[in-house]
């Protein structure tokens, strides 16, 4: 059986919270205690890698992990909207912050869109070697979204309906060519295709609205 393991830490909280700044900038010793994962999070491996952020260089640290960074893993790239809080952004240019948020095709900052975000992390995540590597990542929150939307077949635009906490751990497992995504200890399995070839997303989508409610995990 062939089989590919990843698990990734989230090294901060999801990107774009009202409190945070776009990108790698500066924080408040307020949010510093979001910044590191704990060692219970941490499941056995046989290489380590980062995203080449200077919190993801701090969170391995800490955990005393020799993670090797790899550009694949690197942040989004947030434009001229880099380092500025997502309140400013929504109050200069609202219609480009909704756009954002609602096209993945969209980068009103310049940067990169969500939709490239995910085919680049699709692209690496579809370059790892087959066999019996354990990988751990110490990764950022919109890397590992861009992984669950690759891995659940899920359309770009749930991407940001997946709610992520910088705890616990997130284990994708390919099997035979066949993913699979555990958050924690919450299973999230990959629905069957349908007829014309697409994949359901049922285990993201509420049927009644057709909306993609948030996916979260108990601390």
């Amino acid at each position: 059986m062939v089989t590919v393991r990843v698990t990734m830490l989230c090294a901060a909280a999801a990107e774009g919270s009202d409190g945070l700044l776009f990108g790698d900038g500066a924080r408040n010793d307020h949010g510093r205690h979001e910044d590191t994962p704990t060692e219970e999070a941490i499941a056995p491996y046989s290489l380590a890698l980062r995203a080449p952020s200077a919190r993801c260089a701090r969170a391995a640290e800490s955990l005393a992990i020799e993670a090797t960074p790899e550009t694949a893993l690197r942040d989004l790239d947030y434009g001229s909207w880099y380092g500025r809080p997502r309140k400013d952004i929504a109050a200069e240019d609202p219609y480009g912050f909704s756009a954002w948020l609602t096209d993945p095709d969209a980068a009103p900052h310049g940067g990169e869109s969500v939709a490239r975000l995910c085919r680049r992390t699709a692209a690496w995540l579809s370059s790892l070697p087959a066999g019996t590597e354990r990988i751990l990542t110490v990764t950022e929150a919109s890397v590992i979204r861009a992984s669950l939307v690759h891995v659940l077949s899920a359309p770009a635009r749930a991407f940001w309906h997946l709610a992520l906490p910088p705890l616990p751990a997130i284990t994708l497992t390919m099997r035979n060519g066949c993913w699979n995504a555990r958050l924690g200890r919450m299973a999230i399995a990959q629905q069957p295709h349908s007829a014309d070839g697409s994949a359901s997303v049922a285990v993201l989508r509420t049927h009644a609205t057709g909306r993609y409610p948030p996916l979260t995990v108990p601390p």
